[in-house]
């Protein structure tokens, strides 16, 4: 008897956004967070290959997502159990590194540490490492911004500024997914604001499949990065997830005084020359590993 799944391992299609719905057991069986709409719109402004079992059920994926002309993001490399080993996910992280090199862009992920040692004999290397921070009761009261600083909800006509701002600070460019980002968060999202009036910082969120996360957090110093992601964290008041730098040593004492783990850890990578790439010092929390 043919095994179904191991034939349809061969015939490796396109994705589509309208897919979206379809690809969610994939990430919900890998126990990850995202939502129909993390799907949606990483295929409506990037690209992905996937193949089916014979019931038309999704076996796997990847995607790579352009933020700006240098960069092009790989993410959701998923196979699910039955299909393992039998060379799918190679051939699909494949797919997607000649898209990445056929747009003139370099590649980059933020890799497990399963993942690391995979990515590294195919031309990665390490820019910074991170770890996922989980928090089941956030405090319910926020950090004091630095003096001189003012931290408030964002309003619809602040997003131009913090798109503007966000490009000048993260190395990337993501006009797009900000938007998205913004009418995620619209009940917890907060900016920064020096007396001169000049922004700050910045922080958003979205809702996923298992918690609430926090991210990306973009902020001149980590006093204003802690005020803005404790005032989200107050707003939101449910269990969240948090993707934050190894470097910002201050965020990491307030998750863990809150009673936050961090099971989870990642090596941000590049195939290339990672000079070519922001080491984004004034980003204190991701927007994820999908995201960038």
């Amino acid at each position: 008897m043919v095994n179904t799944e191991t034939a349809a391992a061969r015939d490796i299609k396109p994705l589509q956004a309208a897919d979206a719905s379809g690809l969610c057991p994939l990430s919900k069986e890998a126990g990850w967070n995202q939502v129909a709409g993390d799907w949606r719109l990483m295929l409506t402004l990037g690209q992905g290959v996937g193949s089916q079992a014979a019931d038309g059920r999704w076996i796997g994926s990847a995607l790579t997502l352009p933020l700006g002309s240098t960069l092009a993001w790989i993410s959701m490399v998923l196979v699910t159990k039955s299909a393992r080993g039998k060379g799918l996910g190679t051939e699909l992280l494949s797919r997607c590194l000649t898209l990445a090199q056929a747009s003139g862009r370099l590649a980059g992920l933020d890799a497990t540490e399963f993942g690391r040692p995979i990515y590294l004999p195919l031309g990665f290397v390490d820019v910074f490492t991170l770890a996922r921070w989980h928090c089941q009761a956030p405090p319910r009261a926020a950090v004091e911004p630095p003096p001189g600083v003012v931290v408030r909800a964002t309003a619809p006509e602040d997003l131009a500024e913090i798109m503007a701002y966000d490009r000048s600070r993260s190395g990337f460019a993501r006009d797009a997914i900000l938007v998205d980002l913004a009418s995620r968060s619209a009940g917890f999202a907060h900016l920064a604001r020096r007396r001169s009036g000049d922004l700050a910082g910045f922080v958003f969120g979205r809702d996923g499949d298992r918690s609430w996360h926090l991210g990306p957090v973009v902020a001149e110093d980590e006093a204003t990065a802690l005020a803005l992601l404790s005032a989200a964290a107050a707003a939101l008041a449910k269990p969240l997830i948090v993707d934050v730098p190894d470097r910002h040593r201050h965020l990491k004492a307030w998750l863990a005084a809150a009673g936050a783990s961090a099971p989870r850890r990642f090596t941000r990578m590049v195939r290339g020359n990672s000079d070519q790439v922001e080491d984004a010092q004034r980003v204190f929390a991701l927007a994820g590993p999908e995201l960038g």
